[in-house]
């Protein structure tokens, strides 16, 4: 099968999506771990997963710690005028320090995650968003706190056995952060393109024997480390609606309706916000009825006082990879 021109909704059959959870459990697991657990070849798993990848439709990289990667982080609402939103999308796909960017439905407006320092920040929001006359309005929330991110989510493909046999043991948040020399840091930016280098690879790139490289892996995955993300276009898990709900939510119940959501399947991230809304709710739904139960059945319970709802209608960026776009798209 065509991967790079297939219908997305036909792309992924059954055993694909599990290949894909497997990676998203533990997206460093040897393909002989895979198919054990799985009960297939390894070989089938060696060779469905290099061509998703060679297809460019699934990408695994390393992810920062959730609690790390909130501190300082912004999440931008950008308007633009009509046609220029592939520019503006672009532009902000460019830089290094957005992870995420996404088109919402109607074509008016872009989504897009900020990691940055404070410099950088200021001259993206005060200097080059206002000076780009496609630009009409940006809205600027700070991240407060994470209750989940994309690194979390589970698809749903696994059996909870399954998933419990492919994961790493959990490893403790240390109370400092262990220090890291230039090899350390060599290494981890390596795994942010592709975290699935084998030890071979890794040692050729950053020019260190196998040994020390095994063996500075070992030492960063025990420091909590070697979050891995399995990025992939949800349509192909059967996934075809992507929101935003921003949440108006009792200020004393911020933390318990954060906590819950979290925990949601369909959900594949959840922050505590600055601005006008103070939770925002990221999930993935088959189609919009779904979505619309998800609004009644699991927000209604939990004292949701306000929900926007915006969708997403293309993904541009994903925990840093751009992403393959249909064919005859800019």
């Amino acid at each position: 099968m065509d991967l790079s021109t297939a219908d997305p909704d036909s792309v992924l059959d059954t055993l694909d999506r599990r290949l894909v959870c497997a990676l998203q459990v533990d997206g460093r697991a040897e393909p002989g771990r895979i198919a054990e657990v799985l009960g297939v070849s390894a070989r089938t798993v060696t060779r469905r997963l290099g061509r998703m990848r060679q297809a460019g439709v699934l990408r695994v990289v390393r992810l920062p710690d959730v609690e790390d990667a909130a501190v300082g982080a912004l999440l931008l609402r950008v308007r633009v005028l009509s046609g220029r939103v592939d520019a503006i999308a672009r532009a902000l796909a460019d830089r290094p320090d957005v992870p995420f960017v996404d088109v919402m439905l109607g074509g008016h407006e872009v989504g897009a995650v900020v990691l940055t320092d404070a410099g950088s920040r200021d001259r993206l929001l005060y200097g080059q968003l206002p000076a780009t006359g496609a630009v009409t309005e940006t809205t600027t929330h700070a991240v407060l706190h994470a209750f989940a991110d994309a690194g979390q989510w589970r698809a749903g493909y696994l059996t909870g056995e399954e998933a419990a046999a492919l994961a790493r043991p959990a490893v403790p948040r240390p109370a400092e952060p262990p220090p890291l020399d230039d090899l350390d840091r060599a290494l981890l930016e390596r795994l942010g393109e592709d975290a699935r280098q084998s030890h071979a690879v890794l040692a050729a790139a950053v020019g260190a024997p196998e040994s020390t490289v095994r063996r500075r892996l070992h030492r960063l995955d025990g420091a909590g480390l070697l979050r891995t993300h399995a990025t992939v276009d949800p349509r192909l898990l059967g996934l075809a609606v992507d929101a935003n709900l921003w949440l108006d939510v009792p200020p004393g119940r911020i933390a318990e309706v954060g906590t819950v959501l979290a925990r949601h399947p369909r959900v594949h991230g959840v922050f505590a916000t600055s601005g006008p809304a103070n939770l925002l709710a990221t999930v993935f739904c088959p189609d919009h009825g779904e979505l619309y139960r998800f609004l009644t059945d699991t927000l209604g319970p939990l004292g949701v006082t306000r929900a926007e709802t915006t969708i997403t209608a293309r993904a541009v960026k994903r925990a840093g990879v751009l992403l393959r776009q249909p064919p005859g798209r800019p």
